[in-house]
């Protein structure tokens, strides 16, 4: 009988072997993608051990899988998913030379474009997306109205949406179109709450009408078109780890 002492929760186990973030291996168990030893585990808490034979969608988990580390120019109308029900693009469509079954850190908005994260490591992507850390993000956003600084100023105070006291965030106004009554604005936040940028631009009387991404801590969108995805360097990698593990 295997010891209990190499036990570890199955949406863990899931996570190391670079199938899922541990939030989505959550939601595969949940869904009823998941078998312990032919049984399908649809239950949080579920412990398993090196002797498990566990499968995701009928596929075995692979412990020595090679880890992968991509930023992707996500384009508009595209799903942050590894699949999708209503059979819409999602964005692993675009990576159908990769062996490895990676998928996004976090996620953009199917109308948001710009950068994304993709990996087969559930520890970086968890330490990424832990609400603990604090990697900024910069947006460029495309507003309806032309907000004054006084109108924007509850931006870098901390809104509250939801219920939820957000960080303060930091601004600049890049350009507006008086004709179209439209601005330009350029914001940088840490948290990743859902539609989060919609939502605090909402707040403030100024829906959002275009979103992209351009930077993920120090990574950016340089010599990349969307769709267009290259592997993170080494160095980019041990940055991100650093930005993450000081916040």
């Amino acid at each position: 009988m295997p010891s209990k002492t190499n036990e570890e929760r199955l949406q863990k186990a899931i996570a190391n072997a670079g199938v899922a973030s541990r939030r989505h291996a959550e939601e595969l168990i949940a869904a009823g993608h998941v078998t312990v030893n032919g049984e399908v585990v649809s239950q949080m808490g579920v412990k398993v051990t090196s002797q498990d034979a566990i499968e995701v969608d009928g596929v075995p988990l692979n412990q020595e899988e090679q880890k992968q580390y991509f930023v992707f120019y996500k384009p508009r109308d595209v799903i942050s998913a590894v699949t999708d029900d209503k059979g819409r693009r999602t964005v692993t469509d675009f990576f159908e030379d990769v062996k490895e079954r990676i998928y996004p850190v976090g996620r953009l908005d199917w109308d948001a474009s710009g950068l994304l994260i993709m990996t087969n490591d559930g520890d970086f992507a968890n330490m990424l997306m832990h609400p603990s850390y604090k990697v900024e993000k910069k947006y460029v956003v495309k507003v309806q109205g032309i907000p004054t600084r006084d109108k924007l100023m509850p931006l870098k105070d901390g809104l509250v949406v939801d219920h939820k006291k957000l960080a303060p965030a930091r601004f600049k106004q890049i350009s507006s179109d008086k004709l179209k009554n439209t601005a330009i604005i350029q914001l940088t936040i840490h948290q990743g709450i859902n539609h989060q940028v919609k939502k605090m631009f909402k707040a403030i009387g100024y829906p959002v009408m275009k979103l992209a991404r351009e930077q993920y801590g120090p990574l950016t969108l340089e010599g990349l078109q969307p769709g267009e995805y290259r592997p993170l360097k080494r160095e980019e990698i041990h940055a991100l780890e650093a930005l993450a593990q000081k916040g």
